[in-house]
């Protein structure tokens, strides 16, 4: 890398098909990104609808020289190449082939169409913090200034997440 590099961080999810593989293929992807490193694989709770699987969640962090909304371009790059349609009017939390939400970049903040820095909610989710927090506990939240690990101590949120057993963390 010749140019200014960035640290980014990024929720990688999915809960049809083959999630697991999806997300460690999700993953492999990402290395032509700048991906350095990759938290465990966990199975979570659906948020939102109660009756769909259970999700596959990770998450990466890459040293890239991209700028936010290029490296969102190539995130939805990489989930229609994985078969994901992204409609204008989707529900929320609705099952998904893969989701690649762009939850932190360097310390910025930013509110505009299309992208939003840091994730909206990514402090309320225990899918995010539990593997943000194993990949980089000292990571802060720029909006309030908290570290990752501390957000997730005092968590309150009951859905469920557990680390699976067996994968080798790549970074």
């Amino acid at each position: 890398m010749t140019g200014t590099t960035h640290i980014a961080y990024i929720g990688v999810g999915a809960n049809l098909g083959d999630a697991a593989a999806q997300v460690r293929h999700a993953i492999d992807a990402l290395a032509a990104l700048g991906l350095t490193r990759s938290s465990s694989l966990y199975r979570t709770e659906p948020l939102g609808e109660p009756d769909q699987p259970w999700y596959i969640n990770a998450v990466v962090e890459l040293i890239t020289e991209l700028q936010p909304v290029a490296l969102l371009d190539a995130l939805h790059r990489l989930e229609a190449a994985a078969g994901r349609q992204r409609e204008p009017q989707a529900r929320p939390w609705q099952p998904r082939i893969l989701d690649l939400d762009l939850l932190l970049f360097d310390d910025q903040v930013q509110q505009g169409p299309g992208l939003r820095l840091p994730h909206p909610g990514f402090a309320e989710r225990r899918f995010v913090l539990e593997p943000l927090a194993e990949l980089a506990p000292e990571a802060r939240d720029p909006r309030s200034g908290c570290l990752v690990g501390r957000l997730l101590a005092e968590l309150e949120d009951p859905l469920r997440v557990e680390k699976l057993p067996g994968y080798t963390n790549p970074g």
